[in-house]
């Protein structure tokens, strides 16, 4: 830990810090596939380099009153709202509601065999009228988008005891991390901006959140919703979750785990196929840069925890789990202090870097660990693992070439550019021989480009037939200058091939079959979360539920989507009683639960 905070302090003084051209700006266009990728340094850094508030922060300013220090930002930063395209309208945040308010405006019929449950789903809802930016001596520093509070959206679905008809109600609420709290309790902006801007202006905007209030950034928990033993958590990867009761959407407070987890987590924690047991990975910015941590099943402990001994810090916002293993993606997205610290960019994906993929037993150390070289890529999410036979290991994800992210490359995301497109991919890797078996493109060159797959939850880890992915909207998302936007769904059949396609070409021959579910002009989605059928026999009996948003009308739904029939029209549409910003991953939880 001293050694590491040597290495920053001699890094500091290294750089020239006004001298170095300014953190590039490019992390405006980030896509909410990649929603996640700055928080976990962000949220981190005061225990990623803890000897910080020894070595970097004058005895001077550890003495000085909490007002004093409140004083001088006061007096040299200046807040200043960010300003919005038209087209990012719907990232304007809402207020809460107050409490549950009834869907009446529905059209479609919901199925006799839906469940009675909760599809919830969260995502940025910015405090205090929106994002900043601060103006002062030092520079300008910025938020961007996928910073705001967390906010929970939810739609309840219940049977009336008398008639067994269904009733609807939709509700809102911020999740109240400490800093939430900490912040409305002052009633304005007090956290200076930390991501975006000047290099100097970041750092001191670094040093003086930590001094002021022990932490570099606020804790989010916007990006994913996930339940592990009766219990609703909300996530953002630089903080640990926060259950929520999922009747009032009040936060109850951190996920205590005592000392044996002190890091945050991924925003994809996976349920083990068997065992019920909850495998997570959290990343730092100083070694050890990921470790892999079981939750048993019952929610009250670690029962496994293990150092993967990386040389970097690799971004991890996804993995998979099998029946034996649990597989970790070593991609050349990496975050750096020292390369921010130095002028240059947080987070840099490295094409010429190398990428390898680690399969490690389920309760493995980082000597246990399989490694195999792939080709390097950009991958975010995971669509599922699997074993298949006794020796191989079966990979598929929503795989890109360029990371928008951290790259510096002049792309026009309106062309479906080819290294910006996402394809789903399968790695193929066998245990045995240590070999790579297979890398390839699960759908053909003329396909939309999809991210933020889910499957059957039932699935996880185990052998599936149906993934489904959103479908960006190129032009839209050119246009919306922040994220990509996704203007439909789609429905993988990983067992069936596209016949549409020549088998004259290897790749079109072994293309899979997909079906398209695409909105009306102007309407985008979020939070896509896969509903089983009650009773149901088949992988695909259920639905796809999601949020959509019409720029055109204003209007927010949610949509209930047939999976047996997925180019139809939604079976149930509900118009709800308020807008819902955009936002990242969903879930439904049954009532059974």
């Amino acid at each position: 830990m001293a050694s590491s905070s040597m290495a920053f302090q001699m890094n500091m003084t290294s750089c020239s810090i006004h001298g170095r051209p300014p953190i590039p700006d490019n992390y405006g266009r980030f896509k909410s596939s990649l929603s996640s990728a700055v928080k976990p340094l962000l949220g981190r850094l005061q225990q990623a380099v803890p000897e910080i508030r020894i070595e970097a922060i004058s005895e001077t300013m550890k003495n000085t009153s909490a007002k004093m220090m409140d004083a001088f930002v006061d007096s040299v930063f200046e807040f200043v709202d960010q300003p919005l395209l038209p087209s990012q309208s719907n990232y304007v945040p809402v207020d809460e509601l107050g409490g549950p308010v009834a869907v009446t405006s529905i059209e479609g019929d919901i199925p006799d065999k839906f469940p009675q449950g909760v599809y919830i789903r969260n995502g940025p809802n910015p405090l205090f009228g929106g994002l900043k930016s601060t103006k002062s001596m030092f520079g300008k520093s910025n938020h961007i988008w996928v910073e705001g509070e967390g906010m929970l959206h939810a739609l309840y679905f219940s049977k009336n005891k008398n008639d067994s008809n269904w009733i609807v109600h939709y509700n809102n609420k911020y999740v109240e991390t400490e800093t939430f709290k900490l912040e409305k309790g002052r009633n304005k902006p007090s956290f200076l901006p930390t991501v975006g801007g000047d290099s100097s202006a970041v750092l001191f905007a670094y040093l003086l959140n930590l001094g002021r209030f022990g932490m570099v950034n606020k804790y989010m928990s916007n990006t994913n919703v996930f339940e592990h033993s009766g219990k609703l958590y909300s996530i953002a990867e630089n903080h640990i979750p926060q259950e929520i009761d999922i009747s009032t959407l009040k936060t109850l407070g951190d996920w205590n785990l005592s000392r044996a987890w002190d890091r945050p987590f991924t925003s994809h924690p996976k349920k083990a196929p068997g065992t019920g047991e909850l495998v997570i990975i959290g990343m730092d910015a100083i070694k050890p840069y990921s470790e892999i941590g079981v939750i048993s099943a019952d929610g009250n402990k670690i029962v496994h925890r293990a150092d993967f001994k990386l040389d970097r810090c690799t971004f991890c916002h996804d993995f998979g789990v099998t029946k034996r293993y649990n597989v970790f993606m070593d991609f050349p997205v990496t975050i750096d202090i020292i390369r921010l610290v130095c002028g240059g960019p947080l987070i840099k994906y490295n094409k010429e870097g190398y990428a390898r993929i680690g399969v490690m037993p389920r309760y493995g150390h980082a000597n246990s660990i399989r490694w195999f070289k792939v080709e390097p890529n950009a991958t975010f999410h995971i669509i599922n693992c699997f074993e298949d036979g006794d020796d191989e290991v079966v990979i598929w994800g929503c795989r890109a070439l360029e990371s928008v992210v951290a790259s510096e490359a002049k792309t026009d995301i309106s062309t479906g550019d080819a290294l910006l497109h996402h394809r789903p991919y399968e790695w193929r890797l066998n245990m045995r021989t240590g070999q790579v078996l297979k890398e390839k493109n699960l759908t053909a060159d003329a396909e939309f480009s999809m991210d933020f797959p889910i499957i059957n939850p039932n699935f996880t880890g185990l052998r599936n037939k149906f993934g489904y992915t959103q479908v960006v909207d190129h032009m839209s998302s050119y246009t919306s200058g922040t994220i990509f936007k996704f203007g439909g769904l789609a429905k993988l059949h990983f067992d069936q091939l596209d016949t549409r396609y020549s088998s004259t070409k290897s790749e079109s021959k072994e293309a899979i079959k997909v079906e398209y579910h695409m909105f009306e002009k102007n309407t985008f989605c979020t939070g896509a979360s896969f509903v089983p059928q009650e009773g149901g026999v088949e992988e695909d009996d259920g639905w796809i539920v999601t949020f959509v948003h019409n720029e055109d009308t204003n209007t927010s739904q949610v949509l209930v989507i047939s999976t047996k029939k997925f180019s139809s029209e939604p079976v149930a549409k509900f118009t709800l009683p308020c807008r819902v910003p955009y936002g990242f991953h969903g879930a439904f939880i049954s009532a059974t639960i």
